[in-house]
């Protein structure tokens, strides 16, 4: 009795292992996706006239191509849309 607990005990905690990457990548995407369109959202009210895929007010768009990379990509990706809207506030 006692090892069929610890066995199971041992399942659950390798599940919870196992899906803790997902759910990060999960959370890390949403993250991604929601400061895009808030980047997007400044853009616009800046009226900076940044175009392209990466501007996109489409979220599912967002989330389906941060998950499609490297965390290094989409981290980049998105330092680089702020650097744009930070030039564009100099102006």
């Amino acid at each position: 009795m006692l090892r069929i607990c610890a066995a199971t005990v041992g399942a659950a905690m390798l599940g919870t292992v196992m899906l803790a990457p997902h759910v990060s990548a999960q959370a890390n995407c949403d993250w991604y996706a929601k400061t895009a369109l808030k980047q997007q959202q400044e853009n616009e009210q800046r009226k900076c006239g940044f175009k392209g895929p990466e501007w996109s007010l489409d979220l599912e768009a967002h989330l389906s191509w941060c998950r499609s990379v490297a965390p290094d990509v989409w981290k980049k990706q998105a330092q680089l849309r702020n650097q744009q809207l930070e030039a564009c506030a100099k102006k």
